[in-house]
């Protein structure tokens, strides 16, 4: 339901700002704008999400959780489309996206709304389970799974070969 009002109202907000503003400037000074916003943001997009991937390798480095870097990024990806959207209302939603307190604040909201039942990190992610015991554990490090095939000694390539290997 909301997403179709979202469908429904954005180009209707859209047409009657185009309206207004083209009839306050001119039709001319109102392109401008819009093409001048989808320039300006384009380079901000750029910048922010080279901040974003920046903190989200940091946060990867450091074993922390990345939720909140990911999150930057993918308000950072949706501000960039809203901005290349021609329009002034989505050029607004699109440069407050790009502003790191209201990426935090949408962030901080939707958190609470979203219930993560389970999040692993770290070595214990390189556990296998034993077989017939569910609830035990063992590192899985020198173990390396995998199927061989015998190939009789006298068998010869039937392709002549590329000259470094002896056959």
């Amino acid at each position: 339901m909301w997403l179709f009002l979202a469908f429904l109202l954005v180009p209707l907000i859209e047409i009657g700002l185009f309206i207004q503003v083209g009839g306050l400037i001119g039709l001319w000074p109102t392109l401008l704008i819009v093409v001048l916003t989808a320039v300006l943001g384009t380079y901000l997009v750029r910048a922010e999400g080279a901040r974003a991937m920046n903190d989200l390798r940091r946060s990867f480095s450091q074993l922390e959780d990345p939720s909140q870097p990911l999150a930057n990024g993918a308000m950072i990806l949706v501000a960039g489309a809203l901005l290349l959207t021609p329009g002034f209302f989505t050029d607004a939603v699109g440069f407050s996206l790009l502003i790191p307190t209201v990426r935090s604040a949408v962030f901080k909201w939707a958190r609470n709304k979203v219930k993560v039942t389970s999040f692993q990190m770290g070595s214990d992610m390189h556990m296998r389970r034993e077989p017939g015991r569910p609830n035990a554990a063992r590192a899985s490090e020198d173990v390396i799974d995998g199927e061989f095939k015998e190939v009789p000694q006298g068998k010869q390539p039937t392709h002549p070969g590329s000259g470094w290997t002896r056959h």
